[in-house]
């Protein structure tokens, strides 16, 4: 049982719609209007008029594509963290020759918004700027919407990585002024892993093509997408049985009027359930709806712990990388993950993994997580 925060359990229907006969999608105009569709379902989510488009590859894909069609040599970038994913969009943006001013946050707590607000104050010359959502290694989701809006109003553009938030997290790019929002298939949307989206602004647009020097590369080049509908032609060959199972979980999702609700809920009674039974979360606030990240007790090995999970119960958790390696696991209650029983199955393997390991917690997890769901 997969209850890692990505790749997520997979919906039947998307792996069926997943076994579909191909056609050609370079040729099959139907082909194009699913596509469409896809698109279309996905700016319902990010609450966005703004151009959508899914990319061929894992959303890490979409990170450095973001990176390789904004920035160019000398391009002063500002990168927001307090995690790993934050800190790792520098290394895209030294890449493509821009020059980057890290923001750092505290790693156990959500970004702070007076603290970027008086760090701009004195330090705004950015063309760009990047942040992440929801940091999936510490569990913490940011306060993105006043944080892109503040760096709106100094004409900043907003990059943010929301892999492991769409679907489960509030999000409106529109209204927050967000004008690269990224997300990936394996996530809260619950598709194989394999797809990149975002929605890509007017004005992320016009910086691109308005930039001095030519985008470096083809497959990253965000411009290429300009017009694909309206002129029926893809830059490359689509990998259609992944659209078909994407677009299959994104009309799941869009029609699931409960989902942030639900993702909610479950995350708040999983992690009182944990405090409960003694156990320390690695976040001190800004908890995910997504992930929740909790801190090994002394003695406790990670390889072990996940070892008796695997063998012993059939469940499949997380542990992290970076600075939280051997640390921390993690349990993804996102998308097809989020269900009352799948978590009961996952508390009740870690309460008896804790008790094989000598570790004698204070509550039962499975019971003091169905007591705490409102």
């Amino acid at each position: 049982m997969i209850m890692t925060p990505g790749p997520t359990f997979i919906h039947e229907d998307v792996r069926r719609a997943m076994a579909k006969e191909i056609t050609n999608p370079d040729l099959d105009l139907e082909f194009y209007e699913l596509y469409k569709d896809t698109c279309d379902g996905l700016k319902q989510i990010l609450n966005t008029k703004e151009d959508v488009i899914i990319l061929s590859g894992e959303g890490i894909l979409g990170l450095e594509a973001a990176c390789a069609s904004l920035i160019e040599e000398g391009d002063k970038v500002l990168c927001i963290e307090n995690g790993i994913f934050g800190e790792g969009f520098g290394d895209f943006v030294e890449i493509y020759g821009g020059e980057v001013t890290y923001f750092k946050g505290d790693r156990r707590k959500g970004l702070e918004y007076h603290l970027i607000e008086e760090f701009l104050k004195e330090n705004n010359n950015f063309k760009v700027a990047t942040l992440v959502h929801c940091e999936t290694p510490s569990g913490i989701t940011n306060n993105i919407e006043d944080i892109c809006k503040l760096l709106n109003s100094y004409g900043i553009i907003t990059v943010v990585d929301a892999v492991s938030s769409i679907g489960g997290e509030k999000i409106n790019v529109d209204e927050w002024k967000i004008d690269i929002a990224l997300g990936g298939s394996q996530k809260c949307l619950s598709a194989p892993p394999g797809l990149t989206f975002m929605s890509v602004s007017e004005r992320a647009y016009e910086v691109m093509k308005t930039r001095k020097s030519k985008i470096r590369g083809f497959y990253l080049n965000l411009l290429i997408w300009q017009g694909w509908y309206e002129n029926k032609w893809f830059p490359y060959t689509q990998p259609i049985s992944d659209i078909y199972a994407l677009n299959e979980a994104v009309n799941r999702m869009v029609n699931d009027k409960e989902r942030i609700n639900r993702h909610k809920t479950i995350a708040e009674a999983c992690r009182e359930s944990l405090e409960m039974a003694g156990l320390e979360l690695f976040t001190n606030d800004s908890h995910s709806n997504t992930v929740t990240t909790v801190v090994l007790p002394d003695k406790i090995n990670f390889s072990e712990f996940n070892k008796i999970m695997l063998e012993e119960h059939n469940v499949m958790i997380a542990g992290a990388f970076g600075f939280l390696k051997d640390k921390v696991f993690r349990i993804g209650h996102m998308g097809e993950n989020c269900r009352v029983g799948r978590m009961v199955e996952t508390l009740k393997a870690l309460n008896e993994t804790f008790n094989k390991l000598g570790v004698h917690l204070n509550e039962d997890l499975h019971v003091a997580f169905l007591k705490n769901l409102k």
